[in-house]
């Protein structure tokens, strides 16, 4: 397996140009390449074969037909004979790879050189599967993919992962067979690096999906605030245009905000946290103890349809809870929109219609403060494509955007990835 963190920087720079110039213009013999880019002939043969080698670019020969319309502008006079062949971004290869690990499964997507989705795929697992199981999954779906679907991911550029929260570099320690005493973020980048050796991006998952609304969701706002219901709950937050990871990476944990001090006991070690009472597990096993036989979203959904009093007041008390949450960080942060995301929210809008008798409750002391509540934009891809925007780096929501907490040995090995991958991907953009 190449080491694709290699290379010399000046290659680099040239395989980008290249890469960007393919992806801006379409397809483009070498003559041409070497003229747009700006370098020799016998410099651009060097650059395209490597690029050929990595499977990142293709070549093809065009019909006579084709090039009767003429050359590719500024490209010089046309001349008769056999057309030159030409050079085009592979339409199979992966250039960047999103990884969202949830609770209870894990959600992959891949981007081209063109920066368009070419692959998606879920993997689910027990939700109590530990990380070598989790990450075992994704190598396989990933080899899978590569089969299924015929992506091509051996010119990958970057790996961006979320991890469900909350999240830190200094997680826990755990020990495996061939990582002893390590964190689940170093175990996580050491096993993918050994199969696919390219800098890796590592954050909260949730986070990641705020940051994707907030770049593709049609947001259009710098002070937004996120929160998903899933499996778990969590949050992101966007204030003043930057997208926030707080002192110890833990910033936007807004499922483990206590509502119900009396409530269930929550996996945090706590009572009554808000994913207790608004997550789906939670919603689903609330709907059972009341006699509802509800076990899946698509049976939820169906309740709803049939407007069950049960469901609909297991939904409503949700609701309620997650109002009241979502009220506090409407009033502490003062945000211009709330975006919910998860597949409940979907197939039971009395969640977001209750929350939001709950948010103009607390906003009654914030008069003419506009606030819009509304439900995501985008699937359950958000996290992955939120890890491939991070990876991108184009947005302004990611200017100055930090690695949480203080230098670890996995911070510094963060720090020289986001260093490599804003060289790389900001050429790219």
């Amino acid at each position: 397996m190449r080491n694709h963190d290699g290379g010399h920087p000046m290659r680099r720079d040239h395989e980008e140009r290249v890469i960007a110039a393919l992806r801006d213009l379409g397809p483009l013999s070498r003559a041409e390449l070497a003229q747009r880019v700006g370098i020799s002939r016998t410099t651009m043969s060097d650059i395209t074969n490597h690029l050929l080698n990595r499977a990142m670019i293709v070549t093809y020969e065009p019909s006579a037909e084709s090039e009767s319309d003429g050359p590719a502008p500024g490209s010089g006079p046309s001349r008769r004979g056999r057309p030159a062949s030409r050079l085009a971004l592979n339409p199979r290869a992966g250039q960047l790879l999103g990884i969202d690990f949830g609770h209870r499964r894990v959600h992959v997507v891949v981007v081209d050189a063109a920066h368009r989705m070419v692959a998606s795929e879920i993997r689910r697992y027990p939700s109590d599967s530990d990380w070598p199981t989790r990450v075992a999954e994704v190598l396989e779906l990933l080899r899978q993919l590569g089969r299924r679907a015929d992506v091509e991911l051996s010119g990958l550029s970057g790996i961006g992962v979320g991890f469900p929260g909350p999240f830190s570099p200094r997680m826990p320690t755990f020990d495996s067979d061939d990582h002893p005493e390590t964190t689940p973020s170093e175990f996580v980048r050491n096993r993918l690096r050994d199969h696919y050796p390219v800098p890796i991006m590592i954050d909260n998952n949730t986070r990641l999906a705020g940051l994707a609304e907030a770049v593709w969701g049609g947001a259009e706002t710098d002070h937004l605030v996120y929160v998903r219901l899933s499996d778990g709950i969590g949050g992101g937050l966007v204030i003043g245009g930057r997208l926030v990871t707080g002192a110890d990476g833990f910033a936007g944990e807004l499922g483990h905000v206590s509502v119900r001090l009396d409530g269930p006991d929550c996996r945090c070690g706590k009572r009554g946290c808000l994913e207790t009472i608004a997550s789906v597990p939670a919603i689903l096993a609330r709907c059972q103890e009341l006699g509802a036989r509800v076990t899946s979203l698509s049976e939820l959904r169906t309740a709803v349809e049939r407007a069950d009093p049960l469901v609909d007041r297991v939904l409503r008390d949700a609701g309620d809870a997650l109002g009241r949450v979502l009220g506090t960080m409407a009033v502490t942060l003062n945000p211009s929109e709330i975006v919910v995301g998860g597949e409940i929210v979907q197939h039971a809008p009395q969640l977001l219609s209750q929350a939001q008798i709950m948010i103009n409750w607390e906003l009654q002391s914030m008069a003419g403060s506009e606030l819009r509540l509304r439900p995501a934009s985008l699937g359950d891809e958000d996290g992955a494509l939120g890890a491939v925007a991070a990876l991108l780096h184009t947005s302004p929501l990611l200017a100055n955007y930090p690695v949480p907490g203080t230098p670890s040995d996995d911070d510094h090995r963060q720090a020289e990835d986001r260093t490599a991958l804003r060289q790389a991907q900001d050429r790219l953009s």
